[in-house]
């Protein structure tokens, strides 16, 4: 079977690397939106398919497949348009490859959230702050009003203050920084603790399913400390509990970081390394 295998000349492996390259900013710019990963599964799908159907010799469901595959390009500009709308957004204010730096460490981070929620659970005050991770919340921080602040335990208590403005609604967290308060959580569908839980718990869990973000929550009523994270709730948690909760679940988020950043250092080693090809290649035509 590898002997009918033809493998592509220079040209070929240029426009391999072309179309690699599309498809990496393409990845980098759906990246951490909800549609990011239904996008990835639909492409290695097709393609799965249409490399299956080739090895195999099945020529009609081939020809099928290729021709299907433009309507499925329309069809993916239609279902995703949200996505791309933003990722445009996203290209125009930065560059691909630049950092995305973060004003505090995690630790720092998760104390100051602790501090916070600790002072208004104390204080019986409802509080609702979800720390965003992998998957987006720009439709979710499109409901309330736009900040960019840095998280400090003060400005949290004085956001969910009984008279404050802004005391309405959840804040979320981006980067390490309070990007949106006053946001309008989805409600969760589950049944069983829909009837058992108030708005807040109902609106963390709401999140939480359609979201990796990590949502606490602070009973107004008993001033009880909450986290929901994946569709779960956990509740009646203390400071110590909330720390470790926190601490564990962003650290695991900035492995993942890492990870997405390595693969952006190996891309610009890629691009340096056939840059340096195509020019000694050059230069070796003009010698000849």
């Amino acid at each position: 079977m590898w002997s009918r295998v033809e493998f592509p000349d220079l040209n070929g492996w240029i426009e391999i690397l072309c179309l690699a390259v599309i498809f990496y900013y393409l990845f980098f710019f759906l990246k951490g939106t909800r549609g990011a990963p239904v996008l990835t599964g639909l492409v290695l799908l097709f393609i799965g398919i249409m490399v299956l159907t080739r090895l195999i010799h099945l020529d009609a469901l081939n020809w099928l497949l290729g021709r299907f595959s433009v309507y499925l390009a329309i069809a993916v500009l239609i279902i995703f348009q949200p996505e791309i709308r933003r990722a445009l957004a996203k290209l125009g204010k930065q560059s691909a490859f630049g950092g995305f730096g973060n004003a505090l460490s995690d630790e720092t981070l998760v104390d100051q959230i602790v501090q916070a929620v600790v002072y208004l659970a104390r204080r019986k005050i409802g509080a609702l702050i979800a720390i965003e991770q992998a998957i987006g919340t720009l439709p979710v921080q499109e409901t309330g009003i736009k900040l960019d602040s840095a998280v400090t335990p003060e400005l949290l208590a004085n956001v969910f203050s009984p008279h404050a403005p802004l005391h309405d609604g959840g804040v979320i967290i981006a980067g390490n920084r309070i990007v949106a308060a006053r946001c309008m959580f989805p409600l969760s569908e589950q049944d069983e603790f829909s009837k058992a839980l108030g708005t807040r718990h109902r609106a963390a869990m709401g999140l939480s399913d359609e979201t990796d973000a990590v949502v606490v929550v602070v009973s107004e009523e008993t001033g009880l400390i909450s986290v929901s994270h994946e569709g779960r709730l956990i509740q009646n948690l203390d400071d110590d509990h909330l720390r470790h909760f926190l601490a564990g679940r962003l650290l695991r988020a900035r492995k993942a970081d890492y990870r997405w950043e390595r693969l952006q250092r190996q891309a610009r080693q890629v691009l340096r390394w056939v840059r340096q090809r195509l020019l000694l290649g050059d230069c070796s035509k003009q010698g000849g």
